[in-house]
């Protein structure tokens, strides 16, 4: 499994538990990942972004790209809020677009993909994108998440082709 955006790491752990001893955990964040000590967990500092181009070659992205195919890709990114509603959304879609795009190069045949956005006028097209490389998609807006909050989760199932 591949956390993306894994900082403060609870989602890790969560994940860690899941997979158990057999399965294995890539954790990646711009932030440093604290308290998270498992022997299935890899935990990396770096920027998911370097996935993406030719900085491939930081050693994150190296280790990231070197544990491909992931069953699962997690995202549980979201942008430095700015205390502006639209610019927060439209950073907000710009990662959940790179989580995706992760998602599709480094996923197995068949995987998952869960990215985090927040709901705003971009959420139709993050839908869709999920819809055109997922046999299934999925919106989810977890019990434990405020009421007033926009963060919502998309969940993709069965990738169709990596790549």
């Amino acid at each position: 499994m591949l956390d993306l955006g894994a900082a403060p790491g609870s989602w890790t752990l969560y994940a860690a538990g899941r997979v158990g001893a057999r399965g294995s955990v890539v954790a990646i964040d711009l932030q440093e990942i604290r308290g998270v000590s498992a022997p299935n967990v890899t935990v990396l500092r770096g920027d998911v972004r370097a996935l993406q181009t030719a900085a491939a070659e930081e050693p994150a992205a190296m280790a990231v790209a070197s544990g491909a195919p992931y069953d699962v890709v997690l995202s549980d990114m979201a942008p430095s809020t700015s205390g502006s509603k639209s610019s927060d959304q439209a950073r907000s879609f710009e990662l959940f677009m790179v989580a995706l795009d992760i998602a599709s190069r480094l996923g197995a045949k068949g995987s998952a993909f869960v990215g985090k956005i927040f709901m705003s006028g971009d959420f139709p097209a993050a839908k869709q994108a999920v819809t055109g490389r997922y046999e299934t998609c999925r919106v989810i807006k977890p019990e434990g998440t405020r009421s007033r909050s926009t963060e919502i989760f998309i969940v993709g199932i069965g990738l169709k082709a990596p790549g």
